[in-house]
Order: structure tokens, then sequence, then C-alpha cells
């Protein structure tokens, strides 16, 4: 059960246990999709990208691209571990399930590993939930076994924590991998409390329905301390050390720099951040 009044002390706690160090600015690398969906991305702004991926302090779990540069992304990164992440239905979170599933197809053919789907959100809001469950189950279907399927929640546009909690139990109870905050295209991106609802909802598919996923914050995560917060969240829900590559991410671009600063490295020549990443 998720309870509102709850969200407070939990984040309360977290952040007494947060710690911006070394070890945790590594930690959040590992986990870090490194993000650029900008409308002027280019194939060499992509390979950059894909470059600063690998970094001194370990390389970042995945790059996020628009799907016409994902077959740049994975010739760029070759054998180094880090996935291709791309996304579908984006920013806009459409109900043609058609078309979703026919994008996603595209993308897995690309070469993509993982896709984070923009859930139909105005349509759940609106109590549609046919049709936000057709465009879920048609990019599983399309996603297959082997690629990971994200679902952005697009939380800032959620006016109320129960509803982002049932949105993220949906999505789970419909093939997600992962459950994402949102686009990183509207003012509200990544919060505390948006994370404590989502990161309760995968507590609790495991607890009741034996699924498993992870939690993904993007949209506003720009310092080492951000990042250790949220860290310290999941592993206030979660348990100490659940939150791994296969389990926790973030999709940001500028906290990079942030975070191999607190690691006492300097990356000169880094692509700025732009866009709410």
């Amino acid at each position: 059960m998720f309870d509102p009044k709850t969200v407070p002390d939990v984040i309360k706690i977290a952040a007494k246990k947060a710690v911006s160090d070394a070890e945790t600015a590594r930690r959040a690398i590992s986990v870090l999709d490194l993000t650029s969906l900008n409308d002027d991305d280019t194939p060499e702004v992509i390979e950059a990208l894909c470059k600063r991926a690998q970094t001194p302090a370990g390389n970042t779990a995945a790059v996020c691209v628009f799907s016409p540069f994902v077959e740049t992304s994975w010739r760029a990164l070759g054998q180094s571990g880090v996935k291709t992440a791309t996304v579908v239905n984006f920013p806009e979170g459409g109900t043609n399930a058609q078309r979703v599933g026919d994008e996603t197809a595209d993308c897995v053919a690309k070469g993509a590993d993982e896709v984070d789907l923009v859930l139909p959100y105005k349509a759940f809001l609106s109590g549609d939930l046919a049709s936000v469950v057709d465009v879920l189950d048609a990019t599983r279907t399309a996603c297959g076994p082997m690629t990971t399927m994200k679902v952005i929640l697009e939380t800032g546009e959620f006016d109320d924590l129960s509803k982002i909690y049932d949105a993220a139990r949906l999505a789970i109870k419909h093939g997600a991998n992962f459950v994402k905050t949102s686009t990183g295209k509207v003012p509200v991106g990544a919060t505390p409390e948006s994370a404590v609802a989502m990161l309760a909802a995968i507590r609790d598919a495991r607890d009741e329905d034996a699924a498993v996923a992870g939690f993904k914050a993007s949209g506003g995560v720009k310092t080492t301390a951000d990042a250790a917060l949220y860290l310290a969240i999941a592993d206030e829900i979660m348990g100490d050390g659940w939150a791994t590559p296969q389990t926790f991410r973030f999709g940001a671009s500028g906290v990079l720099t942030a975070l191999l600063e607190t690691c006492g490295i300097d990356q000169n020549n880094a692509p700025a951040a732009t866009g709410n990443y």
C-alpha cells in the first residue's frame, strides 16, 4: 500500500543518509543514461556523447539518443558495454498503438538495446486506460524478450502522487522493465516526491506480484547532491545496494561533469548540457 502522507518522512530520512562523495559519484556514473535528445543533434554530437560515456571513473550504463542516431551510437560504443537507448512516442505520449509499435520495432531493428516509451499520460489522467494498455502492450510486443522497455510517466504533469503510483503499477503490470519520471521536455522533471511514489510501486509490484522493475529519474538531476538523494531514497525503500544498472538509472547530460568533478576528474571538451537534462 502507498500512503502519500509518508512521503515527506521517507525523503527526510533519505536526505540524512545521502552522501555526496566520490564513492556515490562513481555509483551514479555507473547507472547514468547519458542523454542527448535535441533537435540539432548530429552524428558528430552523438559520437562525442558516446566517447564521453566512457569516463576515467567508469562507463555509464547507457547513452540515450533519438532513433536516427541509434546505429551511430552502437557503432561508436563498440565493445564498451555501454547500452544504446532511444525514445518512442516522444514526447507527446500519443495513443496510436499501431504507430508506436511500428516505431518501436524500427528502433529494435536498428539495434537499440533499450526503448524509453512515453506513456499516454494524458489518456491515463483522463481515465482512458484501454488506450494506455494498448500502447504498453504494443511496445512490449515490439521490444520482444531481449530489449529493455522503460516507461516514461511524465510525472510533472500529474497533480497527485497516488496517480503516479497507479500509473507505475499499470506500466509494470504490462511489461515495463523500468518506470521513468520524465521526458525532460516539460517544466517539471524528476522530484524526490515522485521518486518515492514510483519506488513504492516497484516495491509493491515485487512483493505482491513477483514483478521485477527498475526506476529512472530524468529531467533536472544536475548535481552530485541530487544524485545522492535519489540513490538514498532507493536504498531506503528498496534496500541498501538495490540500485544497480539493472534496477536504477539517471537520465541526464550535464550531471556527468559534476560527478566527475566530485571524483577529482576534470573532463575537458565535454559537450554542454542542453534541454532539461
